[in-house]
């Protein structure tokens, strides 16, 4: 028998013990599910303005080009500030700093919601883009603060869920906002949700204080590795191909296949439901081989883009080519950041930083470059020229060198 000390029995401190594990572990993942909701969050009030750009270019009194450049100047804040922010940030606790930078994305998404001209929208944007940036290089690495190490893999792919169901559903998640209350009214529900965001990380995050700070020139001198290059490279291709002509996917819509405001939300929710499966298939197939993935999804996107200005001249013709172009595209952020991550192991975090600055950096250039042929040859110009993009995605993807072990 073992004595009765003054905290109980030897089974009562074990089953206190075990209680405190559980309470842990359902904490820890209470974060991440928190932190994968405020990357959904940031991600989808990048990408708001692309299935809002008719009504805000008409508020605004811009062409749809112009208005565009609302997505353009968030995603180049954004790369800008990811690497930037990695190396600062490094300073201050994490909790803090995830809450402060919700708060900026709430303050930038209030802000668009009642710009009253063009100049005020840009200002708007680049708060957003601060906030994105930031919150996205963060939730890169937190995971493994927060569970298990035998549960990071797991935690860490459920907090780029946010992303990358994000990138697939915000868009029609802004259009039917839109459609319901008015372009503004959507950019305010994500100023809010935002601001609660900020105050649930502060509640259910414990204090994480800062590690060993990255500095830029550390996370820079990864350039040098030849099978991260070879990643962010295809990244940098897919993600143009894809943002070229989904930046325009409403006006495109409209033109071809003469389709009227209210059925654009309706497509737009089939393209992102599809692109959530995407996500998923992806993910698994990915874990096997990110070569053959990413060859897939590239493949993928050069045959549908074209293919919608060729045969998506009705509402039933456009939708199946969007179907397939959300499948496609669903599967590029885990496909690309498995890549990544598996490219240098050994540093994550500064890796993913990268990745996020080039893979906002690109959204840019994609949306930018979309606008200016939309403004100069149309819609149909730029679904060709991102599906030539992604042909050279695959050049490069049978070229290139790949992590080890992918076939």
């Amino acid at each position: 028998m073992f004595p009765r000390g003054p905290g109980g029995s030897l089974e009562d401190m074990v089953r206190i013990e075990e209680t405190s594990r559980r309470s842990s572990a359902t904490a820890g993942w209470l974060g991440v599910v928190t932190v994968a909701f405020a990357t959904f969050t940031v991600v989808t009030s990048e990408m708001l303005p692309v299935g809002l750009l008719t009504p805000i270019g008409a508020a605004l009194r811009v062409s749809e080009g112009t208005a565009g450049l609302t997505l353009t100047i968030t995603g180049l804040v954004a790369a800008v500030s990811a690497p930037l922010l990695t190396a600062v940030l490094g300073r201050f606790d994490r909790r803090a700093a995830l809450a402060a930078l919700m708060t900026v994305l709430a303050a930038g998404n209030a802000l668009a919601a009642v710009a009253p001209n063009f100049a005020v929208m840009v200002l708007a944007r680049v708060l957003v883009g601060l906030g994105m940036g930031g919150v996205w290089a963060i939730a890169a690495g937190i995971s493994v603060r927060l569970v298990p190490a035998r549960s990071v893999g797991t935690a860490t792919s459920l907090v780029f869920s946010g992303i990358a169901v994000a990138s697939v559903l915000g868009v029609p998640a802004g259009t039917y906002l839109g459609e319901l209350a008015g372009w503004r009214a959507a950019f305010l529900v994500f100023a809010g949700l935002a601001l609660a965001l900020a105050v649930t990380l502060l509640l259910v995050l414990p204090p994480l204080p800062a590690e060993q700070p990255v500095g830029l020139g550390g996370v820079l001198s990864l350039l040098g590795n030849p099978v991260l290059r070879t990643g962010l490279i295809v990244m940098a291709l897919i993600v143009t191909a894809h943002f070229a002509a989904y930046t325009y996917v409403r006006p495109a819509l409209e033109e071809i296949a003469g389709v009227g405001p209210g059925l654009i939300g309706t497509l737009l929710l089939v393209y992102g439901v599809a692109g959530v499966l995407g996500n998923f298939a992806a993910g698994a197939g990915a874990a096997r081989s990110p070569r053959t993935t990413l060859v897939v999804i590239s493949i993928g996107l050069a045959v549908t883009l074209p293919l919608l200005a060729l045969v998506g001249t009705s509402t039933l013709t456009a939708g199946v080519v969007l179907v397939v172009w959300g499948v496609a595209y669903g599967g590029v952020s885990v496909g690309t950041q498995t890549w990544v991550l598996a490219s240098v192991p050994d540093a994550r975090e500064a890796a993913s930083s990268l990745f996020v600055g080039g893979f906002n950096a690109v959204i840019a250039l994609g949306a930018f470059a979309g606008g200016r042929i939309v403004d100069v040859a149309g819609v149909s110009t730029a679904l060709y020229t991102g599906g030539a993009l992604a042909v050279i995605a695959v050049a490069v993807l049978a070229l290139g060198k790949a992590p080890s072990g992918s076939r």
